[in-house]
């Protein structure tokens, strides 16, 4: 059977696109009913596309498996934009006012607009994150109503590439795909695993990918720095190549025996890993060292940029995991080590629940950002409901109607969202009333000048030639003449 209500997504990562369909049920948890992915190493790199053709094969392949798998079409998607490129970047944008002057909603809104008009050298704002307004010595993070002669708006733009934004614009409509909305993708992450107590006690989101490393701070419920590091999971991968084998082969033997802080028992045995072929074996030792290495370059320059974002002393929440690489034994103990932080945790899940096939839903935080993209989305992304057609009737017989394509309402069990329809049908109906008795008084009143005016013209027209003729012969007739 066909499913006609459903969110659709894809996540465009450097290991792989993502694509995915789900259901928002009333208990607030998700049913994915369709899911496809395709590699995506041979034409995105550190989260940036820069192959436009396969990119866009991809994402036509991706919507034919999800469509297939929903016998209906997907009308739009919602997707996320990353990359290397993304980042914060504070500004300060500040009013003087004439004495003591009450700020006002328009006065904040116009300096919103002045801090987004400033241009960014090869850069595009994707959002804005308002920190807090100074007026006089106090920050607010509502300044109207208050009074002052001096305001200053603190601002977090979120800013990438120029081209970050195009290419991905370009690939949906290469492959025909319309977006129902492009959100950053950091945010959708922090906003599927962090609680809102730890937004409001300061934490930091580091979010351990194939190719980028993500640092998001969050502190009283406010984004306060995001960067992305060049460096993921894909590095270490890379580096256990140098012992002579392939990628795929690296990135097993990373899986099954890595260990950040592998410490050989020195009354056991050497442990060794074999290859894939058999054909030769590896000492376990030999390959965490490896590892080991770039996980301490990783987390030294993670660990940095908390530190360059002022904020490293405030997190009371501590430290979130999260991402592909975050499974690696002991990563977090690593970072622990390094940070002096005691409170670490790794996100392997979603805080909603998500009800997919086993075989579908891993448990390791590499689709957090995935299934965040769901949970953002508020719009029904199937095409239309289409009913199975009719066969040919006799043609004695009288032709049935054409099928009417409907659009599907997604909410139509929402008892808020139906009192809303009616009140607003009602609304319209009144409207419609109102309208319609206007315009019969427009035309009464049309007709009424339309007949006054006609009277006017008659009168300063004078009497008709009729008229005059006639009264000509009366005066004629009866002339004084005529009279004697």
């Amino acid at each position: 059977m066909a499913t006609t209500e459903f969110i659709a997504a894809i996540e465009l990562g450097s290991s792989k696109i993502t694509g995915v369909a789900g259901r928002k049920n009333s208990d607030g948890s998700m049913q994915v009913l369709a899911y496809a992915q395709e590699d995506s190493s041979t034409f995105i790199r550190k989260g940036v596309i820069f192959n436009l053709d396969k990119t866009a094969q991809s994402l036509t392949s991706i919507i034919n498996r999800l469509e297939g798998e929903l016998k209906n079409s997907i009308a739009k998607v919602y997707v996320g934009i990353g990359g290397q490129s993304l980042r914060t970047v504070r500004n300060v944008v500040s009013r003087d006012l004439e004495d003591e002057a009450i700020i006002s909603e328009e006065l904040v809104s116009a300096i919103g607009d002045e801090n987004i008009a400033i241009p960014v050298v090869d850069m595009d704002i994707l959002d804005v994150a308002p920190q807090e307004y100074k007026v006089g010595n106090n920050l607010q993070a509502n300044p109207v109503g208050l009074v002052g002669s001096h305001i200053e708006g603190r601002f977090l733009n979120i800013v990438a590439r120029a081209s970050v934004r195009k290419n991905l614009e370009h690939c949906f409509q290469q492959a025909k795909i319309d977006i129902a909305d492009q959100l950053i993708a950091p945010l959708v992450t922090a906003n599927a695993v962090l609680t809102e107590s730890e937004r409001r006690s300061g934490c930091a989101l580091i979010d351990l990918g194939a190719d980028t490393t993500t640092i998001s701070v969050y502190k009283n419920n406010i984004l306060r720095f995001l960067t992305v590091l060049p460096l993921g999971g894909n590095s270490i991968t890379r580096d256990i190549t140098t012992l002579q084998m392939e990628e795929e082969e690296a990135e097993r033997l990373k899986k099954a025996y890595g260990d950040v802080l592998y410490e050989e028992d020195p009354e056991q045995e050497e442990a060794t890993c074999k290859l894939d072929d058999d054909s030769r074996t590896l000492k376990v030792a030999d390959l965490n060292n490896i590892i080991e290495a770039r996980a301490e370059e990783i987390i030294a320059n993670v660990w940095n940029q908390v530190q360059l974002s002022g904020f490293d002393d405030k997190l009371l929440a501590g430290i979130i995991l999260t991402g592909g690489t975050a499974n690696l034994k002991n990563i977090e103990e690593m970072l622990r080590k390094r940070s002096k932080v005691e409170k670490i945790r790794i996100a392997k899940l979603p805080r909603n629940t998500v009800h997919a096939p086993s075989n579908i839903l891993k448990k390791d935080g590499s689709q957090n950002t995935l299934f965040g993209l769901l949970f953002e989305g508020n719009q029904n992304c199937c095409l239309t409901e289409t009913a199975p057609q009719p066969a040919p009737a006799p043609a004695t017989s009288k032709p049935e109607p054409a099928e009417v394509h409907k659009t599907v309402d997604m909410f139509e069990d929402d008892q808020e969202l139906k009192e809303q329809a009616r009140i607003a049908r009602l609304k319209k109906e009144e409207e419609e009333r109102e309208a319609k008795t206007a315009a019969k008084e427009a035309e009464k009143l049309r007709k009424q000048k339309e007949k006054e005016e006609k009277e006017r013209r008659k009168r300063e027209a004078g009497p008709s030639w009729i008229q005059r003729k006639i009264d000509s012969l009366t005066k004629e007739i009866f002339s004084d003449d005529d009279m004697k």
